[in-house]
């Protein structure tokens, strides 16, 4: 299947070739993107074609490092509901976490990972066929990066370190001017590092259930994208469910307009169970709400749809190996 990219996010690029004094609808329709596309959040346009139209603005901008210009001009609403979902994160591990989970919608090109050490959180980005891929458009990731978290984070904050694949450029000034930070250029991976004590660093800008209503337009426009993943429409059925407290398999099913039989052996086709997704989403959910100073045990439980805080408290311990006060404490700690 032909790689695809959210259209809104285009809006980002076409704002560099302005800075620059270029006319980028032009240069989309000679890509052959529709530029009334860009506006429409439902649409999504074929990787080559956003690659093509990525060549045409460089060879109309001097400058080799345009790339980082996407640091100034950076707009969550580039990014939909995902770029809210990241501005509303309670921190910034829970805002990499989304981006892990979501990037997907932005583009199916790249992946994102996470990887931890004692004393760092790390972005990994992921891009096939890497040769061919030009060191601007790597840049440019970078630089909506720090964007991000400098929009979570404030402006002021800078990553602890990162690697770029490709070879230095002759004039680097500018990324250590923007970065601020150690950079390894020629390594083997892309990678945005912060330090762990900035990752668990409560942020002033978060708000849990604006994140939640969010993440709710994510995993129905995931579930959307992927008609035939049935593990992320069941996904999509128990976040809406959860609150209620009036979740089963039965409802899901139901809210799937297939049966209960039907539902079962569809997931088992994917190797999953429906107690595994509901496992698998109450955990991920309870990860970042419980990092919410501003949400009482009491409302965790609930929202994530059980009926006794001991349920919840049992469940929590079985996922981290704490209680969940304890492990409130040790995070605030």
């Amino acid at each position: 299947m032909p790689h695809t990219f959210f259209a809104p996010a285009l809006d980002l690029t076409m704002r560099i070739a302005r800075s620059y004094n270029v006319d980028p609808v032009p240069l989309l329709e000679a890509s052959g993107i529709n530029p009334a596309s860009v506006t429409d959040p439902n649409k999504r346009i074929p990787d080559d074609r956003v690659q093509a139209f990525y060549d045409r603005i460089a060879e109309l901008i001097p400058d080799p490092n345009f790339g980082l210009k996407c640091e100034q001009l950076w707009h969550p609403t580039q990014m939909g509901a995902l770029g809210y979902a990241w501005m509303t994160s309670s921190t910034l591990r829970s805002a990499f976490q989304r981006l892990v989970r979501f990037f997907t919608i932005i583009s199916d090109l790249l992946t994102v990972e996470l990887k931890e050490t004692s004393k760092s959180l790390s972005l990994i980005i992921n891009i096939p066929n890497l040769e061919a891929v030009p060191a601007f458009r790597i840049d440019a990731v970078m630089a909506m990066l720090l964007a991000m978290v400098q929009s979570n984070g404030g402006e002021a904050f800078h990553p602890q370190s990162l690697t770029i694949t490709h070879p230095e450029p002759e004039d680097a000034g500018p990324f250590y001017s923007l970065f601020q930070c150690p950079i390894a250029f020629g390594a083997k991976s892309n990678s945005f590092t912060i330090s762990i004590a900035d990752a668990d660093a409560p942020r002033s800008c978060s708000n849990t259930q604006l994140a939640l209503l969010h993440d709710q337009l994510l995993v129905k426009y995931l579930a959307d994208l992927e008609k035939e993943n049935v593990v992320e429409r069941t996904k999509a059925s128990i976040i809406d469910n959860l609150p209620s407290g009036n979740i089963s398999d039965t409802i899901v099913a139901r809210s799937l307009q297939m049966s209960e039989r039907t539902l079962q052996r569809r997931l088992n086709e994917f190797g999953t169970t429906f107690k595994s997704i509901l496992n698998e989403v109450r955990e991920d959910l309870a990860s970042s709400y419980i990092r919410d100073s501003k949400l009482t045990l009491t409302e965790i439980s609930f929202m994530l749809g059980f009926s006794e805080m001991s349920t919840f408290s049992h469940a929590f311990k079985r996922w981290t190996g704490q209680s969940p006060s304890a492990f409130r404490g040790n995070i605030s700690g």
